[in-house]
């Protein structure tokens, strides 16, 4: 169930470029970005995420993770370099990129049940359609019979739960996320990382998580990229051959990795 991989743990490589797999569904081409003119946050990362995999971004606070992501969505528009969904240039938001956000991003005028069928209401599918789509997503991650309850109703691992289900219910090419866990407790986090991942099965979504948890990281990340400097760089990269599979995060093979990377990140940060 693993992702196909860059390098094996032992074989981190420092550099700028991580290899690209074959026709890449998102991918980011010698991308640079700056807070201003004249002052880089990003400088030429090369990304690739193919169809059904996963890759987590790792980086210390500020060296631009959420930056990163924001040019892949096309929020914002890199000073060189280029981002490209199947090959197309990403100039603008689309509708094949769904976020999920560090605050949940859902609007709290509106119904959990309006908030994930919102995609949908603007692709044009009918009401019927939509939540009845819209029903099944929730149940997936475990949000049954709150469709009329407003966002300030539910605690935040519920409202992560229902931005979880709005970002797939419209089945996106690629899912971004910007450290959606930070801010919950602990368990909670544990488990709404199982969700994703059990969601992430049942459909294959590729997505891209940045975190600046490492843990986190090798239990969603089938391939690890480790940002460093000033302007940040991809520093190192790692496969993570056990992702997925039942108990990873109890196997010696977490907690090995879990010591290459943090001895990696240590000499980096």
């Amino acid at each position: 169930m693993g992702n196909d991989c860059c390098l094996s743990a032992d074989d981190a490589v420092v550099g700028n470029a991580l290899p690209r797999e074959d026709r890449p569904v998102l991918e980011a081409r010698a991308l640079s970005l700056e807070h201003r003119p004249g002052h880089p946050v990003l400088a030429d990362v090369d990304l690739a995420l193919s169809s059904g995999r996963t890759l987590a971004v790792v980086g210390p606070s500020g060296c631009g993770k959420s930056t990163l992501l924001y040019a892949l969505s096309g929020l914002l528009h890199p000073a060189r370099g280029s981002v490209l969904l199947r090959g197309e240039p990403v100039v603008r938001p689309t509708q094949e990129i769904s976020i999920i956000l560090q605050d949940y991003g859902l609007l709290p005028w509106r119904t959990v049940l309006q908030n994930v069928t919102l995609g949908l209401k603007i692709r044009g599918t009918s009401r019927a359609v939509r939540c009845d789509m819209a029903r099944a997503q929730l149940r997936q991650v475990g949000i049954v019979g709150r469709d009329n309850d407003f966002p300030g109703a539910l605690s935040g691992g519920e409202q992560q739960r229902v931005a979880i289900a709005r970002a797939f219910v419209s089945s996106p090419s690629v899912l971004l996320m910007d450290e959606p866990f930070s801010s919950l407790d602990a368990l909670t986090r544990e488990r709404l990382q199982a969700t994703l991942l059990e969601t992430w099965n049942r459909n294959r979504t590729p997505y891209l998580l940045v975190t600046h948890s490492l843990e986190e990281a090798i239990f969603l990340g089938g391939r690890i990229v480790v940002l460093a400097g000033c302007p940040a760089r991809i520093a190192a990269c790692f496969d993570n051959p056990g992702f997925g599979t039942p108990g990873h995060r109890d196997s010696d093979g977490y907690f090995v990795l879990l010591r290459e990377l943090r001895r990696c990140v240590e000499r980096l940060w």
